[in-house]
């Protein structure tokens, strides 16, 4: 079901609609009554994970540390 909201009500609700968007809702947000974006669940195929760092070293790994290893 695609519900409408403000632009306004978005920023202020963000954690409440990212919670609803999980349960499979659908929002279109409205900047001074004109349609600006869509937010939406992702697909199942649209995120892969290529690797966990965490499985590395506990808490991940320093950016940093990967970008001179590469």
């Amino acid at each position: 079901m695609k519900r409408i909201v403000g632009l306004k009500e978005f920023r202020q609700n963000v954690d409440t609609l990212i919670k609803h968007v999980n349960h499979g809702n659908t929002f279109i947000v409205l900047r001074r009554g004109k349609p600006v974006f869509e937010v939406s669940p992702v697909g199942p195929n649209v995120w892969e994970e290529v690797i966990d760092f965490t499985k590395i070293k506990k808490g991940g790994v320093n950016i940093k540390e990967l970008l001179n290893r590469l």
